[in-house]
Protein backbone atom coordinates (compact mmCIF):
# COMPACT_ATOMS: atom_id res chain seq x y z
CA UNK A 1 0.00 0.00 0.00
CA UNK A 2 1.35 3.45 -0.91
CA UNK A 3 2.53 5.74 1.87
CA UNK A 4 0.65 8.95 2.60
CA UNK A 5 2.04 12.39 3.45
CA UNK A 6 0.44 15.34 5.24
CA UNK A 7 1.23 18.80 6.51
CA UNK A 8 -0.54 20.28 9.52
CA UNK A 9 -0.66 23.79 10.94
CA UNK A 10 -0.28 22.61 14.51
CA UNK A 11 -2.23 24.91 16.80
CA UNK A 12 -1.09 26.28 20.15
CA UNK A 13 -1.55 23.99 23.17
CA UNK A 14 -1.47 20.69 21.28
CA UNK A 15 1.26 18.03 21.50
CA UNK A 16 2.83 16.50 18.38
CA UNK A 17 1.68 12.94 19.08
CA UNK A 18 -1.36 10.70 18.94
CA UNK A 19 -1.02 9.11 22.40
CA UNK A 20 0.01 10.46 25.80
CA UNK A 21 -0.22 9.41 29.43
CA UNK A 22 -1.10 13.02 30.25
CA UNK A 23 -4.39 14.84 29.70
CA UNK A 24 -3.41 17.01 26.72
CA UNK A 25 -4.75 17.88 23.26
CA UNK A 26 -3.52 15.27 20.80
CA UNK A 27 -3.21 15.02 17.03
CA UNK A 28 -6.02 12.48 17.13
CA UNK A 29 -8.33 15.22 18.42
CA UNK A 30 -8.18 16.90 15.01
CA UNK A 31 -11.16 16.31 12.77
CA UNK A 32 -9.14 14.44 10.12
CA UNK A 33 -9.22 10.77 9.08
CA UNK A 34 -5.51 9.94 9.35
CA UNK A 35 -4.74 6.40 8.15
CA UNK A 36 -3.41 3.81 10.57
CA UNK A 37 0.33 4.15 11.17
CA UNK A 38 0.45 7.93 10.72
CA UNK A 39 3.05 9.63 12.91
CA UNK A 40 4.61 13.09 13.23
CA UNK A 41 8.12 13.77 11.93
CA UNK A 42 10.02 16.29 14.04
CA UNK A 43 8.10 17.67 16.97
CA UNK A 44 6.84 21.07 17.98
CA UNK A 45 6.34 21.79 21.68
CA UNK A 46 2.76 22.11 22.87
CA UNK A 47 3.11 25.92 23.06
CA UNK A 48 4.73 26.18 19.61
CA UNK A 49 2.73 26.37 16.38
CA UNK A 50 3.02 25.84 12.68
CA UNK A 51 4.26 23.36 10.12
CA UNK A 52 4.25 19.75 11.25
CA UNK A 53 4.84 16.82 8.89
CA UNK A 54 2.91 13.59 9.28
CA UNK A 55 3.33 10.39 7.28
CA UNK A 56 2.85 6.64 7.30
CA UNK A 57 6.45 6.25 6.01
CA UNK A 58 8.71 5.29 8.92
CA UNK A 59 11.90 5.88 6.88
CA UNK A 60 11.33 9.66 6.65
CA UNK A 61 12.73 10.42 10.12
CA UNK A 62 16.08 8.89 9.16
CA UNK A 63 16.12 10.55 5.73
CA UNK A 64 15.23 13.98 7.09
CA UNK A 65 17.25 14.16 10.30
CA UNK A 66 20.06 11.63 9.92
CA UNK A 67 20.98 12.18 6.28
CA UNK A 68 24.24 13.78 5.07
CA UNK A 69 22.63 17.15 4.32
CA UNK A 70 21.05 19.24 7.11
CA UNK A 71 17.57 20.60 6.39
CA UNK A 72 16.70 24.23 7.07
CA UNK A 73 13.69 24.98 9.25
CA UNK A 74 12.40 28.56 9.39
CA UNK A 75 10.54 29.96 12.39
CA UNK A 76 8.74 33.26 12.77
CA UNK A 77 9.10 34.35 16.36
CA UNK A 78 7.42 37.14 18.29
CA UNK A 79 9.64 38.69 20.99
CA UNK A 80 8.74 41.11 23.72
CA UNK A 81 10.93 44.04 22.77
CA UNK A 82 12.62 45.95 20.00
CA UNK A 83 15.61 43.98 18.75
CA UNK A 84 18.95 45.77 18.52
CA UNK A 85 21.53 45.30 15.75
CA UNK A 86 23.85 43.75 18.37
CA UNK A 87 21.21 41.16 19.33
CA UNK A 88 20.57 40.35 15.66
CA UNK A 89 24.30 39.91 15.06
CA UNK A 90 24.71 37.67 18.11
CA UNK A 91 21.81 35.42 17.08
CA UNK A 92 23.16 35.23 13.52
CA UNK A 93 26.75 34.49 14.52
CA UNK A 94 26.01 31.97 17.27
CA UNK A 95 25.13 32.13 20.95
CA UNK A 96 25.82 29.82 23.86
CA UNK A 97 23.27 28.24 26.18
CA UNK A 98 23.18 25.48 28.75
CA UNK A 99 22.06 22.00 27.61
CA UNK A 100 22.75 20.01 30.76
CA UNK A 101 23.92 20.33 34.32
CA UNK A 102 27.41 21.38 33.22
CA UNK A 103 27.28 21.33 29.41
CA UNK A 104 26.91 24.24 27.01
CA UNK A 105 26.12 24.43 23.31
CA UNK A 106 27.19 27.17 20.90
CA UNK A 107 24.79 27.50 17.99
CA UNK A 108 25.98 27.41 14.41
CA UNK A 109 25.69 30.62 12.37
CA UNK A 110 22.16 31.00 11.04
CA UNK A 111 19.92 33.38 9.14
CA UNK A 112 18.09 35.88 11.36
CA UNK A 113 16.12 38.89 10.16
CA UNK A 114 13.36 41.21 11.32
CA UNK A 115 10.14 40.49 9.40
CA UNK A 116 7.36 43.05 9.14
CA UNK A 117 4.75 41.90 8.55
CA UNK A 118 5.40 38.24 9.44
CA UNK A 119 4.03 35.37 7.37
CA UNK A 120 1.94 34.46 10.40
CA UNK A 121 -1.50 35.86 9.61
CA UNK A 122 -3.51 33.93 12.21
CA UNK A 123 -4.12 35.25 15.73
CA UNK A 124 -2.36 33.41 18.51
CA UNK A 125 -2.78 32.91 22.23
CA UNK A 126 -0.52 35.89 22.99
CA UNK A 127 -2.38 39.21 22.65
CA UNK A 128 -0.26 42.09 21.38
CA UNK A 129 -0.49 45.33 23.31
CA UNK A 130 0.18 48.61 21.56
CA UNK A 131 1.85 49.86 24.74
CA UNK A 132 4.49 47.10 24.72
CA UNK A 133 7.12 47.12 21.97
CA UNK A 134 7.55 43.86 20.08
CA UNK A 135 9.40 42.44 17.08
CA UNK A 136 8.81 39.53 14.73
CA UNK A 137 12.00 37.67 13.78
CA UNK A 138 12.62 35.06 11.11
CA UNK A 139 15.15 32.45 12.27
CA UNK A 140 16.41 29.73 9.93
CA UNK A 141 18.11 26.76 11.60
CA UNK A 142 19.69 23.52 10.46
CA UNK A 143 20.24 22.21 14.00
CA UNK A 144 17.51 21.33 16.46
CA UNK A 145 18.53 21.29 20.12
CA UNK A 146 15.76 21.06 22.71
CA UNK A 147 13.95 24.44 22.91
CA UNK A 148 16.77 25.91 20.82
CA UNK A 149 15.00 29.02 19.50
CA UNK A 150 13.70 29.99 22.93
CA UNK A 151 17.13 29.43 24.52
CA UNK A 152 18.85 31.46 21.79
CA UNK A 153 16.52 34.38 22.44
CA UNK A 154 17.01 34.15 26.21
CA UNK A 155 20.79 34.21 25.67
CA UNK A 156 20.54 37.69 24.11
CA UNK A 157 18.00 39.07 26.60
CA UNK A 158 14.80 38.49 24.61
CA UNK A 159 11.70 36.54 25.59
CA UNK A 160 9.77 34.43 23.09
CA UNK A 161 6.05 35.18 23.13
CA UNK A 162 5.04 33.15 20.07
CA UNK A 163 6.90 30.65 17.89
CA UNK A 164 5.57 29.44 14.53
CA UNK A 165 7.44 27.11 12.17
CA UNK A 166 6.66 28.39 8.68
CA UNK A 167 8.79 26.10 6.50
CA UNK A 168 11.07 23.09 6.27
CA UNK A 169 13.27 23.41 3.18
CA UNK A 170 10.79 24.16 0.35
CA UNK A 171 7.77 22.79 2.20
CA UNK A 172 5.81 25.85 3.34
CA UNK A 173 2.93 26.38 5.74
CA UNK A 174 1.40 28.99 3.42
CA UNK A 175 -2.13 30.04 4.34
CA UNK A 176 -3.14 26.71 5.91
CA UNK A 177 -5.27 27.66 8.95
CA UNK A 178 -4.41 26.38 12.46
CA UNK A 179 -5.71 22.86 13.02
CA UNK A 180 -6.10 22.18 9.30
CA UNK A 181 -4.42 19.32 7.43
CA UNK A 182 -3.37 19.13 3.77
CA UNK A 183 -2.49 15.90 1.96
CA UNK A 184 0.41 16.07 -0.49
CA UNK A 185 1.78 13.57 -2.99
CA UNK A 186 4.94 11.57 -2.38
CA UNK A 187 6.60 13.31 -5.33
CA UNK A 188 5.78 16.79 -3.94
CA UNK A 189 6.93 15.73 -0.49
CA UNK A 190 10.32 14.37 -1.57
CA UNK A 191 11.00 17.28 -3.94
CA UNK A 192 10.11 19.98 -1.38
CA UNK A 193 12.23 18.37 1.33
CA UNK A 194 15.08 17.65 -1.10
CA UNK A 195 15.10 13.98 -0.24
CA UNK A 196 15.54 12.79 -3.83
Amino acid sequence: MAHQYFILNKPYNMVSQFKSSHIVRLLGDLNYPFPEGTHAIGRLDHHSEGLLILTTNKAITRLLFQGPKPHTRVYHVLVNNLVSPAQLAALSNGVQFKIGEQSFHTTAPCEVAIVDPPLVQFPGAYILSERVPHTWLSIGLTEGKYHQVRKMLTAVGLKCKRLVRVSIEDLHLGDLPPGEVASISEAQFFEALKLG
